[in-house]
């Protein structure tokens, strides 16, 4: 930590030194910002405001848009406005905060996930005891459990990569202030706490995918005993976009951290950051709501009452 009164903060590159590519890919972003912000803010005024949504599904839902919301706001508002004013810099105390907070979210999401694969699951293999197994109690549980894994993983990501002493030109090939990136500005092979921190995590997202994985399976065995072709359809519609997106979500984000640091900057190395920074949030509204009867009709109910109070 003794070189913090030594660095004035980094700069960060983006995705092209041409101005006109540069504004474009911001405007890009723009767009799947908009669409993050509307669907998530959509699911949360829909499960706060309508009494048939509120079960433990819709529960974990809610705090799902509320991660992909911080998630994405985390990284994607700043890389547009640089985009747009043409200035990358970035302080090294916003640098530390933005690393913070990424982490926090991602591990959290991570977690998330990770819980609602379990109601998932409870909820199609163990209909009969559902009520019973995913109570008031056992929700607060899981959330809490979420928020308190994405401060910890936080905490020691941050505290180990800005540990580390940092030389030569403080750029960051990245539109944020990325980890892998970071320890590439590293003196020697002072970063090698950090890459145990980073295997930590990556184990954990492992036993987290496992988790997942074995839910899924238990689901899909549960779904192919089905007697009617249409729900098992149904069923399937449901569960595999939403495995999709962990998938992505998962594996983008492990390969982005364990794969070997070349000294410039790829295209994958950028296409990966999309993958899990801007994708995730973007898409889980359209696959956890819109493909959703009930969330569907919740969403008509809001509209409804909207029109009729701008009316009144």
């Amino acid at each position: 930590m003794a070189n913090f009164t030594t660095m004035n903060g980094f700069l960060l590159m983006g995705f092209s030194a041409k101005p006109e590519l540069e504004i474009l890919c911001a405007s890009l972003f723009l767009v799947s910002y908009l669409v993050a912000l509307t669907g998530n803010i959509l699911i949360i005024t829909a499960t706060s405001m309508d009494d048939s949504l509120y079960s433990p599904m819709y529960f974990f839902l809610k705090h799902l848009s509320f991660l992909d919301l911080c998630y994405i706001s985390v990284t994607v508002p700043r890389y547009i406005c640089n985009s747009f004013m043409h200035n990358g810099n970035i302080s090294l105390w916003e640098c530390i905060l933005q690393c913070f907070a990424f982490t926090l979210c991602g591990c959290a999401e991570m977690a998330m996930l990770t819980v609602m694969s379990y109601d998932r699951y409870v909820a199609i293999c163990l209909p009969l005891h559902y009520e019973i197994i995913m109570n008031f109690n056992t929700c607060i549980h899981g959330i809490l459990a979420v928020w308190i894994s994405g401060v910890i993983s936080g905490v020691m990501h941050t505290a180990a990569t800005f540990s580390i002493h940092f030389c030569g030109t403080k750029i960051i090939h990245q539109f944020f202030c990325d980890v892998p990136q970071i320890l590439k500005l590293s003196c020697s092979n002072e970063y090698v706490s950090e890459l145990g921190v980073i295997v930590f995590l990556s184990l954990v997202a492992f036993l987290c995918f496992i988790c997942i994985g074995l839910s899924y399976m238990h689901i899909f065995c549960t779904v192919l005993q089905i007697p009617s072709a249409e729900g098992r359809a149904k069923a399937f519609s449901t569960c595999v976009p939403h495995l999709s997106v962990v998938i992505l979500f998962i594996s983008t984000g492990v390969f982005a951290f364990l794969k070997p640091h070349s000294d410039s900057p790829t295209a994958l190395d950028f296409l990966l950051s999309v993958f899990y920074t801007v994708l995730p949030p973007t898409l889980n509204p359209m696959i956890y709501s819109l493909r959703n009867k009930a969330m569907k009709t919740a969403l008509r109910k809001v509209f409804k009452r909207r029109k009729a109070y701008f009316f009144c």
